[in-house]
């Protein structure tokens, strides 16, 4: 049994799992591009970080230390309790897995931004980029972009 080091559990119970840094940069970067959003929906599977009900597209912000990504930051192995580490992240790697594919299969279209991603320049182009992209399941209130003149738009509503 590992002794319990009282300076690493202060740490890890401060980490937050909502309104991280990264989370707050995604925000901020969707919001200013004129898009509006729900939190952490909790009838979603995985209480995806930014919700866009009518796209039907969500964006999942993950940590690259605790969804094991493949960068230098998530490529890190803990040099204490690494047993514990290792299975932890790779529980929530395959939950992550499972979450998307029942959120696909729902109908949902996802980006998921790492951590190390919120600081790269083109983030609020693939933001935009992902929004901006229609749904194979269009909805009425984001009928496709055509050529067509304005006013066959609106006939289509009425």
């Amino acid at each position: 049994m590992t002794s319990v080091d009282p300076l690493r559990s202060r740490i890890m119970r401060s980490v937050k799992n909502k309104n991280t840094a990264p989370e707050m940069i995604v925000r901020r970067l969707a919001h200013s591009l004129g898009y509006r959003y729900r939190l952490h929906r909790p009838d979603l599977p995985g209480k995806p970080d930014l919700v866009f009900g009518p796209r039907r597209k969500l964006i999942f912000v993950h940590g690259c230390f605790w969804h094991g990504h493949t960068c230098k930051r998530g490529n890190r192995q803990p040099k204490n309790n690494a047993h514990y580490w290792r299975n932890k992240i790779q529980r929530n790697r395959e939950r992550d897995k499972s979450t998307i594919e029942e959120l696909r299969a729902r109908g949902w279209e996802i980006l998921v931004v790492w951590e190390c991603e919120t600081k790269q320049e083109i983030l609020k182009q693939r933001i935009n980029s992902f929004l901006r992209s229609m749904n194979q399941m269009e909805s009425p209130c984001f009928p496709p972009i055509s050529s067509a003149p304005q006013t066959d738009i609106v006939k289509q509503f009425m």
